[in-house]
This record gives C-alpha cells, structure tokens and sequence, in this order.
C-alpha cells in the first residue's frame, strides 16, 4: 500500500491527518506543496481526478488576497497555472491512497480508509 499525504506542514487540518496516521502506526509520506514543490503532471493528475473546482481552497486566506482580476478569471483553463504559482491554494490534505485521492480530513473517513 502506498499513502502520500500532500499539503502545508504547518496547516492545522494537515497536522490532524498527520497525527491521526502516526495513533494508527500508518507508514506515510509527507509532500509541502512549500517546501518540496509541486509537479505539474501530477497537479494536472489531481486536476483531471478531483476538478478544479474542488481542488481550489476558495476559503483560505490566499485566495483571498488574490487580485479580483485573477479570481474572475479562476476556471478549468487558468486553475493549474494559479495552482503552481500558490501551491497553499490547493484544499488540503491531499490523501493519495494506492492512486485513490481523497481531500480533507475526518476521522470517521480515514477510519473507513484505513479500516480502523
């Protein structure tokens, strides 16, 4: 079984999901869209899975501080470039279970994922 788990270290849901794997002895790997960069054919992976609609943090404070222009103009066509530029844009975390992606974290649904 292979489990990547994407997103901001310091992001209070990614570090839920985090010490939710590590109380179950869940063996995982940890991408920082910050720190370790993000792929664009993976991006383009998750975009194609997921939509952009929902892989597009419209809550968070990044997308708020967008300019008008760029949030008007948000949609299939622009959402990988914007993504790349603001990677802390992307809704997380980002499950990545054996090619199953799964955003966000309750622990009712990794329970089920993880059978536990």
């Amino acid at each position: 079984m292979t489990i990547t788990l994407y997103g901001i270290k310091n992001c209070d849901t990614v570090k839920k999901a985090r010490k939710w794997l590590e109380q179950q002895g869940i063996d995982y790997r940890f991408v920082d869209h910050r720190t370790d960069g993000l792929e664009p054919a993976e991006l383009d992976l998750w975009l194609t899975a997921l939509g952009w609609e929902a892989l597009v943090n419209t809550r968070g404070t990044t997308y708020r501080a967008l300019p008008e222009a760029d949030k008007a103009a948000l949609g299939p066509d622009t959402a990988a470039a914007l993504l790349l530029a603001h990677p802390a844009m992307i809704k997380r975390p980002l499950l990545n279970l054996d090619g199953e992606l799964h955003l966000g974290f309750k622990p009712e649904l990794y329970s089920r994922l993880f059978n536990r």
